[in-house]
């Protein structure tokens, strides 16, 4: 008997699951505003619920370039499937960076394998952005935690076994794993968004959820500087690929369509006006790519300007992704306006990616200051 061998997990491999398990399903959950169990199930069978974790734990060990091509592909096909991956990235790599030797062997090969599923709980009614005015404490008890406090927009809150939960301890931020099953964990669905509308959000509420001492990640007080940043780097990394991929559709859509559509018997690929919005959607997607794989090439070196690189990727892509689909519902007429077509979902999901990790305002301000740093006595 032949030995048959262990795909390669790249972009490729990547591309055909998307075509096959995922974009022609997108509409439909979009609709229903979950994802079926049955494909986090094959997600996992295909090894891309964390790729990059070591292959000692269950993971593929791959490269970060690699992971954001992997990412912008499923972004390609789905956005709220891509945030699902985004979420349980960003606490499979904050368990891996900054996890014990035991929380590492009690949560990795799950996680890696995808059996458990991760989300990040970290904004609040009152605190978006703004991750300084976070409410929800922590504070020492029986020598563990005791949790208290509201959590909102939780990507995959749904269905996740695992919460990256942060919180307001006795000197700063604290990083605090949480099962889902935990007593006094209480998950209320988030309907009918705006975009990623299939990303099962929910509000999670924690009312006087014990905790072990084991549920802490990394040393208190250590959070706010070193765990918040990495991980918020990461899943800032996976929406600028999903940008990237969102960018790639309103392509793929726009080329499609304006070479079967005729306006007063001229094919709409004729038309000098479209051909300029296309032009300026594969630019923007060449050159939103290749600041993604800057970030992704300074990841893989450990080089700190990873995080400024990150941040510019992010910008650039969601903001390109944004203008692009708002164009992609222009060049498809009324039919970008009907549920027929997915140009719609586009630009609905292009929206969030200008708000999620890190607004544009905030990226505006954040770049700004590395311009001015400098000047600085």
């Amino acid at each position: 008997m032949t030995q048959q061998l262990a795909p390669t997990l790249d972009r490729a491999y990547a591309r055909s699951f998307v075509d096959s398990e995922i974009r022609p399903n997108a509409d439909a959950w979009d609709r229903a505003g979950a994802i079926p169990e049955e494909l986090l199930d094959r997600i996992a069978d295909a090894g891309l619920w964390a790729p990059f974790l070591p292959v000692e734990i269950g993971g593929s060990g791959i490269d970060m370039v690699t992971l954001g091509e992997i990412h912008e592909e499923v972004g390609r096909g789905c956005s709220s499937v891509r945030s699902l991956l985004t979420v349980h990235t960003m606490l499979s790599w904050a368990l891996q960076r900054f996890g014990t030797d035991a929380q590492i062997q009690q949560w990795g090969p799950a996680l890696a394998t995808g059996r458990t599923l991760g989300a990040f709980c970290l904004s609040e009614p009152g605190a978006g952005s703004d991750t300084a005015a976070i409410i929800t404490t922590a504070v020492p008890h029986k020598g563990g935690w005791l949790l208290n406090g509201l959590k909102k927009w939780t990507t995959n809150g749904q269905r996740a076994d695992l919460f990256l939960v942060f919180a307001k301890g006795p000197a700063s931020t604290v990083a605090l794993l949480v099962p889902s099953t935990a007593p006094g964990v209480l998950v209320n669905p988030i309907d009918d968004m705006l975009g990623t509308r299939s990303s099962m959000l929910a509000e999670i509420a924690f009312s006087d959820v014990e905790l072990g001492p084991e549920a802490l990640l990394g040393p208190s007080g250590f959070a706010s500087g070193m765990v918040l940043t990495g991980t918020l780097d990461l899943g800032r990394y996976s929406v600028a690929a999903g940008s990237v991929g969102i960018i790639q559709a309103c392509i793929d859509a726009c080329s499609a369509y304006a070479a079967e559509r005729r306006v007063g018997g001229t094919a709409l690929r004729d038309l000098p006006l479209i051909q300029a919005k296309l032009s300026d959607m594969v630019t923007d997607v060449r050159a939103a790519r290749l600041l993604l794989a800057e970030a992704g090439r300074l990841k893989d070196r450990g080089d700190a300007a990873t995080i400024m690189a990150t941040w510019i990727a992010k910008y650039f892509a969601s903001t390109a992704a944004a203008r692009h689909a708002s164009e992609a519902v222009q060049v498809h007429g009324a039919n970008g306006c009907s549920p027929e077509f997915p140009v719609g979902r586009f630009y609905r999901d292009a929206k969030v990616m200008e708000i999620i990790e890190g607004s544009t305002e905030i990226q505006r301000m954040t770049i700004a200051a590395e311009a001015y740093r400098k000047w600085e006595p």
